[in-house]
């Protein structure tokens, strides 16, 4: 490191130092990518070598690893965070950091007062884990359902579909419009 042989437990700073090995510089940084993806419907988030359905990863056509920050069900489509660095990947998805994921979700069905305020306080679910509280708003109604906006800081699988479910208003349409700011 910097021309002078380390032992163990030495560290160095890729960023700021020349590490060689034998008298040939290691490449240590990895290019940094940040991809803000539109998914549409039909695509897997994840890699999934047994699913035959196509991935996020083929849209964006890129030789490197990229995994999802965040996910969506292959029927729902908007915004996925495509990244290499999982520093940040974890910054956006742990609980810890309560970023906002915000959803416009379309209901087969319009909601009553009740069951919009039982989706804002929280749900409990079929195994007995209560859903945090989410902001919930109609965005518009018409004659086959209602659109709404749903901002939570929570995100467990197929969560919106089964919280809709659950309170007697199955989800048609799911798009996410935003994560964190």
């Amino acid at each position: 490191v910097n021309g002078k042989v380390i032992h163990l437990g030495d560290k160095a700073d890729p960023d700021k130092d020349a590490i060689t090995l034998d008298g040939r510089m290691i490449k240590t940084s990895v290019k940094k990518i940040y991809i803000a993806l539109n998914k549409p419907k039909g695509y897997l988030s994840d890699i999934d070598e047994m699913h035959p359905a196509p991935t996020v990863n083929d849209l964006v056509g890129l030789e490197e690893k990229l995994f999802s920050v965040g996910r969506l069900d292959m029927d729902s489509e908007g915004l996925i965070l495509m990244t290499n660095d999982g520093e940040i990947g974890n910054r956006l998805t742990h609980p810890r950091y309560r970023h906002d994921k915000e959803y416009e979700v379309f209901v087969i069905k319009e909601p009553d007062d009740e069951q919009l305020e039982i989706w804002r306080r929280g749900v409990v679910m079929e195994d007995g884990y209560r859903t945090l509280p989410a902001q919930v708003e109609v965005m518009a109604n018409s004659n086959n359902g209602s659109w709404l906006r749903i901002t939570m800081r929570e995100g467990k699988k197929r969560q919106i579909r089964k919280v809709g479910s659950r309170i007697g208003l199955p989800v048609a349409q799911i798009k996410r419009v935003r994560i964190g700011s």
